[in-house]
């Protein structure tokens, strides 16, 4: 097919790779219409029909729908801005499909019911504001109504899905968004801030909640993570007399924080809340948290707080 050279349109499929079926087809939907006919009546093509239909063929592989690509043959829509809004298109299309996929391999992964499997699939499915209002309403459990600014607490508490996640966080975000749904958890992690809120209130009281420099003293929790640390890799037993120092330590470090002496009251106190703190869906949300949201894992604090907890239950009179 050179210059003004027609050819039939058995040639043209054998130069374009398409069907006959296929030409007659984009050429009675008026796609790419033949240049002219034979005497016998025969359909004939131009080089312009060859180029069209290799841009037909291209854009159908890709997925765009006929009337677009007549659009766009017509030159009433630009390629670049079918391509662009095709572009979006699958994005889209990638999202929802690794969604599923997410939501597939948790529940072979899981052996869920198909309970369960309805309720990760809705979760997986939240826009964001959705899923913005759902871990609202589990911050608004957990911190609101108390009398501190928790600012700072929430954005650090809050997960956010980004907008093109790697499976494992779609995977996390659905047992996240599980646990967020659980008003008993939200009710354990506000008995965990009222504890510590009342130790930071106490602390105050005395003179003692700010260390030098103006920055608050360590919680209990973090006590007892930079106290037994040591203890764990030295491979000290919580129930051996070596055990004895570390317990009194930390308990002398609470009780100059909350600005009571070390007595029964005292330690029944500190063994509450670090056996609240200690709770494992505590720890599972803020590993979850950290996958969402991109972030470095926490460090773990269950075997700091289960050694202590031992520990502290022995000695406690």
């Amino acid at each position: 097919m050179n210059g003004d050279t027609l050819c039939s349109i058995g040639e043209l499929a054998r130069r374009t790779g398409l069907t006959v079926k296929a030409i007659r087809f984009y050429s009675d939907c008026g796609i790419v219409p033949p240049t002219g006919r034979s005497p016998a009546g025969h359909r004939l093509y131009d080089t312009d029909a060859a180029a069209r239909l290799e841009l037909v063929r291209t854009l159908r592989d890709l997925g765009i729908d006929l009337p677009t690509i007549r659009k766009v043959l017509d030159r009433e829509l630009s390629l670049a801005q079918v391509a662009a809004a095709h572009a979006e298109a699958l994005s889209t299309q990638i999202r929802v499909l690794r969604l599923r996929r997410a939501v597939a391999t948790a529940v072979a992964r899981r052996g869920s019911t198909p309970e369960e499997t309805d309720l990760m699939h809705r979760l997986a499915r939240l826009s964001e504001d959705e899923r913005r209002r759902l871990v609202g309403g589990f911050l608004d459990t957990a911190f609101g109504g108390l009398d501190a600014d928790l600012t700072g607490i929430r954005r650090t508490m809050t997960p956010e899905l980004p907008d093109d996640p790697e499976d494992e966080q779609v995977e996390a975000w659905i047992e996240l968004a599980g646990m967020a749904r659980d008003p008993e958890f939200g009710a354990l992690m506000r008995r965990v801030t009222e504890q510590h809120l009342a130790d930071q209130h106490g602390a105050d009281q005395h003179g003692a909640g700010r260390a030098r420099g103006d920055v608050p003293r360590p919680g209990a929790v973090a006590m007892v993570r930079d106290h037994v640390a040591p203890a764990l890799a030295a491979g000290v037993d919580s129930a051996s007399p070596q055990a004895d120092a570390v317990v009194a330590a930390v308990v002398a470090r609470y009780a100059d924080l909350v600005g009571h002496p070390d007595d029964s009251a005292l330690r029944h106190r500190l063994l509450t809340l670090l056996e609240t703190a200690n709770d494992p869906r505590r720890e599972a949300y803020l590993r979850l948290l950290a996958v969402v949201n991109g972030w470095p894992p926490p460090e773990p604090l269950t075997p700091a707080l289960t050694w202590f907890v031992q520990a502290l239950r022995a000695r406690a009179s």
